[in-house]
């Protein structure tokens, strides 16, 4: 388990706070990142685009994240009188190792409980050729366009597929900029109901197995269309694209899922979030300031200087407005939402038992046992029950309770910056490293 994510003992089954400072992905973060932002504009900006506001704000709250000198809570056992002192978190999104687990875990609960109907799904990515990657890097707004395309390819085939006319399809759709070695490779995730409903809520299963090669070509060719119609390709890349056997275009559709498989559903759910990188498959060597990333398989394995490493991993970093999950069809907040009024007009005061336990859903606490099957608010000493008693924000008595229990956090020795030779922007531009992206994640 890696050092950024809270420590649990595998005899004692205790929770222990994190300490994020001390792993190795915090510190090439803390070490290098003044010097990436430095030097960002003459070695990253052919390759990346410009720097985006939202990297900064995110990796400096990041760098906030699970420090007790930034403010904390106190957590007592009102049995035996211990306590223990619980940071605070950044939530960040894509970026903090702990805070994007907790995230996944949340959503994952989410999307079964309030949004997945029971009945048969299907797990879908669509991908494109690294030759057209290199615009939605400079644009991330073409994302949303790549998802809407995706889902109209999938509408059209569950339209026809179910025998009922006038049924609506659904499904969660979740936008990824990340392959395997970190490269820029924008794809999505989509988990798809296997047929459609209709206006009673009726749901009717599709009628034949559904054959992925007949959507590629109707995906493809509206992605194409897409980037032509704004300017971004001509026809020359349309005839270069559609000659070549392996177009880069693949749909890929996984098994049906049953509606009784809810662990399988969850999972697949917590996966098509996920962040981009693991901190269990990196490497951070210090004095050299390089990172050792490897595959997941572990088979693989690839070098970079650490602010190569932090370029890479920032350009999968989203806008803070930024939709990375899209919930269309049946599944839509539009349909969502008119349903849950007509529940709520229809139930009368019925309140059903299970309405606590969703608002429940994203407790710190619940959380962590769901993660690492261990309850942080169960004493490790009389095994009693613990509960927050105050926050501490303020600097005087923060430092006031760290100085008497001997916690030094406001202090840590870092390496001077190191100076890297700024290569010719035009060399990054002539090896087409910008689209050198691998397909290894699926």
């Amino acid at each position: 388990m890696s050092s950024d994510t809270l420590v649990v003992s595998k005899n004692l089954k205790e929770y222990r706070c994190r300490k994020p400072q001390y792993s190795p992905y915090y510190r090439c973060i803390e070490d290098n990142y003044e010097e990436f932002e430095r030097i960002y504009d003459t070695k990253y900006l052919q390759k990346y685009g410009y720097f985006r506001q939202v990297i900064s704000k995110v990796i400096f709250q990041y760098l906030d994240c699970g420090i007790l000198a930034n403010g904390f809570a106190r957590v007592k056992c009102h049995k035996c009188k211990s306590e223990f002192l619980l940071a605070y978190s950044c939530k960040r999104r894509h970026f903090c190792p702990s805070c994007h687990a907790k995230r996944c875990v949340a959503f994952g609960e989410f999307a079964c409980s309030n949004v997945l109907k029971k009945v048969p799904h299907r797990h879908f990515v669509f991908s494109i050729p690294k030759i057209i990657r290199i615009y939605f890097l400079f644009d991330r707004a073409l994302l949303k366009d790549l998802a809407r395309i995706a889902w109209q390819v999938l509408s059209c085939y569950y339209k026809n597929a179910v025998s009922k006319e006038g049924t609506v399809p659904a499904a969660i759709c979740s936008i990824q900029t990340f392959g395997d070695m970190l490269g820029f490779n924008p794809h999505l995730h989509i988990l798809c109901a296997d047929g459609g409903f209709g206006n009673s809520g009726i749901f009717y299963a599709s009628d034949a197995d559904l054959d992925a090669g007949i959507l590629e070509p109707l995906f493809r060719h509206k992605i194409l269309s897409m980037l032509k119609r704004r300017g971004l390709i001509g026809e020359r890349v349309i005839e270069l694209v559609s000659s070549w056997r392996h177009s880069g275009f693949n749909v890929y559709c996984g098994e049906r899922i049953y509606p009784g498989d809810t662990q399988s559903m969850e999972n697949i759910s917590r996966y098509i979030i996920r962040a981009s990188f693991s901190t269990e498959r990196l490497n951070y060597i210090a004095n050299e300031s390089r990172v050792i990333y490897r595959s997941k398989t572990g088979n693989d394995s690839k070098e970079f200087e650490a602010v190569d490493f932090i370029a890479s991993i920032c350009s999968h970093i989203p806008e803070k407005s930024e939709q990375m999950v899209r919930y269309t069809g049946f599944y839509s907040n539009v349909c969502r939402g008119k349903r849950s009024k007509q529940e709520v007009d229809e139930s009368d005061y019925v309140i059903e038992n299970e309405k606590h336990s969703k608002s429940c859903s994203k407790s710190w606490a619940r959380l962590i046992k769901k993660i690492y099957e261990v309850d942080p608010l169960v004493c490790p000493k009389c095994k009693g029950q613990m509960r927050i008693i105050a926050f501490i924000e303020d600097y005087k008595v923060i430092r006031k309770i760290l100085d008497w229990l001997s916690i030094d956090e406001f202090k840590r020795d870092k390496p001077p910056p190191k100076r890297f030779a700024v290569a010719d922007s035009f060399d990054d531009y002539a090896q087409n490293d910008y689209i050198d992206c691998g397909y290894e994640d699926f």
